[in-house]
């Protein structure tokens, strides 16, 4: 079974225009690794050059923040729900 990653409006292009797409992956690394090689180019968005998520980047996985939880390394279990959701700034 699949987990579902929300594609955010800004990003969509990537994705060939989709809100939502369906890839496999046990932990958040493999859910995003599997993006990146089935939509490339979410790599340059998504991480720094460390490796590490980007600062502005939000990951969610069901309704909680990975940076609370164990990162990359987060578990995503089959049917879950994966949210990239950019950080808004502005005046």
């Amino acid at each position: 079974m699949a987990v579902i990653v929300r594609i955010p409006t800004t990003m969509r292009p990537l994705a060939g225009g989709n809100s939502s797409v369906q890839l496999e992956g046990a932990t958040l690394s493999e859910v995003l690794t599997n993006l990146d090689a089935t939509y490339p180019g979410f790599n340059d968005r998504l991480f720094d050059e460390t490796g590490g998520l980007r600062k502005f980047v939000n990951v969610f996985v069901a309704d909680d923040d990975v940076r609370y939880l164990d990162g990359l390394n987060t578990a995503v279990p089959d049917g879950e729900t994966v949210s990239i959701i950019p950080a808004v700034a502005g005046g």
